[in-house]
């Protein structure tokens, strides 16, 4: 049965053999067996040893009266709802007889992947299914880490007629099983550095309509009479009306950096990765921002170059955690496009927020690009602590603090060119670094 089950789904082009019922090497023993009492009781013309063959004849004729003209169908079953990390995964396998001969015995098997921890999904099992029936073995489990996770393909094996015959395996495809990132608190109280847009709670740094206080000025040509300020009017004999700030929402850009992998991911349970940390902060970072109306897009900084467009509300949030699941770490030998992530294709008025764990030189640049062209960018340190390269030896404890005090070399050079770098440490964590970047946009600019 190990072998019946493909490590992947089979194609349609792959030619596998339609499911057909073959005889069994018990059958096949019977068949010689009586054929060769019958050849030697009429060779030594002896009717005992015929009389001894007469009962394997006929139990194989009565197994056989009755012959399967179907093949047993064989079903997945994976739950479609809504689970997160750490949520329970209910998943099951069915096998149904549509033929009129009961089955003796069906061994089923599975493949699942190795973070959904099912109960048994690593052994067969055998059962029985009755004719025009169905038989169902159940498979709870857990999932433990965020992605798309497969449950099979999975393989049967049925024995019908008293064992005399058994259906080639029938192998059916996996399922899908769409785990979403746990989503870790995250409240930034402080204002965005701009906005752009027309909705939101983040007021933006532009005078306009809105109902936020920002002043009392003289009076110009076009201002709106219920503006009038009649105690500044009255008081310095000149027309002043109450100067306010539009309430417009800001544009969120999340900036993530697959260049690289580091850290042995151990799960919702376990140590996180350079990946988990940054497919969890974002998801978290994209949820505050949505709940307040802001428009929120997505970036991946790698040869692929995936990105989603900005947008704002609940079904935005759907479609970030499903973009989020397919993120890779870029393994290729081809770098990333420049041009793909030049400060023409980021909105100028967009806070760029960088998941990245400066690992690879080229972040670094990206980051001092983003700052030079005037974007207000903030970085994300998602390295976790302590990661150690994989392969150790009597070098590694020297060379891994060479490359820490080399990063850390890197990161001082960043906050010269003024890219702020915080570590991502969930609730809270990037509030002190968002209210200087505000502090830094609302500043006036020289020409």
């Amino acid at each position: 049965m190990r072998t019946a089950v493909p490590l992947q789904a089979p194609a349609a082009d792959e030619g596998w053999a339609a499911p057909a019922w073959v005889p069994t090497r018990a059958l096949g023993r019977t068949v010689l067996l009586t054929g060769l009492l019958l050849v030697l009781g009429v060779a030594l013309g002896r009717v005992d040893l015929v009389l001894l063959a007469a009962p394997f004849a006929i139990g194989a004729a009565i197994g056989l009266r009755r012959m399967p003209r179907s093949a047993p169908e064989l079903t997945v079953d994976a739950a479609e709802e809504h689970i997160v990390e750490g949520g329970s995964v209910g998943a099951g396998l069915t096998v149904a007889n549509p033929d009129v001969i009961s089955y003796d015995l069906v061994v089923v098997r599975t493949r699942t992947s190795p973070w959904l921890e099912l109960r048994d999904a690593d052994r067969p099992f055998a059962i029985t299914v009755a004719t025009d029936g169905w038989t169902a073995v159940e498979l709870p489990g857990q999932a433990t880490r965020w992605g798309r996770h497969d449950v099979g393909p999975a393989a049967a094996r049925v024995a019908a007629c008293g064992g005399l015959l058994a259906c080639r395996p029938v192998v059916t495809p996996a399922r899908q099983v769409r785990v979403y990132p746990e989503t870790e608190p995250f409240a930034a109280t402080e204002a965005m550095p701009a906005a752009a847009g027309l909705v939101g709670n983040h007021r933006s740094r532009r005078p306009g309509e809105g109902g936020e206080l920002a002043g009392v000025r003289p009076f110009a040509p076009g201002d709106r009479l219920r503006r009038i300020d009649w105690r500044v009017s009255l008081r310095t004999r000149d027309l002043h009306v109450a100067s306010t700030l539009s309430d417009r929402d800001a544009e969120v850009l999340l900036l993530l950096d697959v260049l690289g992998e580091a850290g042995a991911s151990g799960g919702v349970k376990g140590r996180a990765s350079v990946l988990d940390t940054t497919v969890r902060a974002a998801a978290a970072i994209a949820e505050h921002y949505l709940q307040r109306g802001d428009r929120v897009s997505l970036m991946e900084y790698g040869s692929s170059a995936r990105r989603l467009r900005a947008a704002t509300g609940r079904r935005q949030y759907l479609t970030v955690l499903e973009w989020l699941l397919d993120v890779r770490a870029d393994t290729g030998d081809q770098g990333p496009h420049e041009h793909v992530f030049g400060a023409h294709h980021v909105s100028s008025d967009a806070l760029v927020m960088v998941l990245t764990p400066l690992v690879d030189p080229r972040s670094a640049d990206m980051l001092a690009g983003l700052s030079q062209s005037g974007r207000f960018t903030v970085a994300v340190d998602t390295l976790p602590a302590g990661v150690t390269p994989p392969n150790r030896s009597p070098w590694t404890p020297i060379a891994t603090k060479l490359w820490r005090m080399e990063r850390e070399n890197v990161l001082g050079r960043l906050r010269e060119h003024g890219v702020p770098v915080v570590t991502w440490a969930g609730a809270g964590s990037l509030d002190l670094v968002l209210r200087d970047v505000s502090r830094l946009a609302s500043a006036p600019r020289g020409r």
